[in-house]
C-alpha cells in the first residue's frame, strides 16, 4: 500500500493515528532514512521477517491502544536467533493484553537493530495560527526531560535547518563528546528538509515525530516514527 492510501485508508476508518509500521512506510517514501520495519501477525511470520531482515532485530507491539510501548513490556531488543524471536513475540503479547486487556493488538512489527548514536528528534506539530511548524531537539528522554528543542515554521531553507541545529542548548553534543565522532549535521539538515517537504505534499499530516533519529558521523537513521492526520 503506497502512502497516499495509507493516509486515505486510515483517515476513511476515522482514525488519526497511524501505526509505526504505516509511519515508516510513509518516511521511507519521503527518503527519510528510517529502519527497515514489518508487521508481523504471527509468531512464524515474526521468525520469517527477522530471517529476512538478518539479526539482531527487536520487536514492538503494534496497538492503537498502547502509546508508550516499553512501559507496558511491548519491546524487546537485541534477539539473535528466531527462537528469541518466538519468545519475544509471545511475551510482547502477553504483556500487552496484560497491561491494556481490551486494546487492539493488530501485531508485532519486526524490525532491524540500528547501531548506536546521538539520539535526535525530527517532527513537527500545527499551531492553530501559523500552520505546520517542523522540530528539531535532542531525542529520546532528553526531549522528555531537557526539553531541548527549536521550532520554525515552514516553509524551511537549508539555512534554516542549520539554524535549528546551532540553536538547541546542547548543540556541543553533536560535535562529538568523550571520544565520540561528530554527528553528520548535514544528514540531520537534509531529514529535517524532507519532513517538510513530506508534510507540504500531505497537508493531511497534523503531527510527526522522529525520536528517536540516531546520527552517526556518517548519516542518520530513525527507529521510531508517529504520525497523526486529519480525519475531518
Amino acid at each position: 500500500m503506497s502512502g497516499t492510501e495509507i493516509i486515505a485508508a486510515a483517515r476513511a476508518e476515522g482514525r488519526e493515528l497511524l501505526n509505526e509500521v504505516e509511519a515508516k512506510t510513509l518516511m521511507h517514501e519521503a527518503a527519510v532514512p528510517v529502519v527497515r520495519t514489518i508487521l508481523a501477525a504471527s509468531a512464524e511470520e515474526a521468525k520469517s521477517i527477522a530471517d529476512e531482515l538478518g539479526y539482531p532485530v527487536a520487536l514492538k507491539v503494534v496497538s492503537p491502544d498502547i502509546t508508550h510501548k516499553s512501559d507496558v513490556g511491548g519491546v524487546v531488543l537485541d534477539l539473535a536467533d528466531a527462537a528469541a524471536v518466538e519468545a519475544a513475540f509471545a511475551s510482547i503479547v502477553e504483556n500487552s493484553k496484560r497491561a491494556v486487556p481490551d486494546a487492539v493488538i493488530e501485531g508485532v512489527a519486526v524490525q532491524n537493530m540500528a547501531p548506536a548514536g546521538t539520539e535526535i528528534i525530527v517532527g513537527m506539530t500545527t499551531d492553530p495560527q501559523f500552520g505546520p511548524v517542523v522540530m528539531f531537539g535532542l531525542g529520546g528522554v532528553m526531549v522528555e526531560v531537557m526539553k531541548d528543542v527549536t521550532f520554525r515554521v515552514m516553509p524551511l531553507t537549508e539555512r534554516d535547518v542549520r539554524q535549528m541545529v546551532d540553536d538547541i542548548k546542547g548543540r556541543s553534543i553533536l560535535d562529538g563528546v568523550r571520544g565520540a565522532p561528530p554527528a553528520d549535521v548535514a544528514a540531520i539538515a537534509d531529514a529535517l528538509l524532507k519532513v517538510a517537504g513530506f508534510v507540504t505534499a500531505n497537508p493531511e499530516v497534523r503531527e510527526l515525530d522522529l525520536n528517536p533519529m540516531l546520527v552517526h558521523d556518517k548519516g542518520a537513521i530513525a527507529v521510531d516514527a508517529r504520525i497523526v492526520v486529519a480525519t475531518d
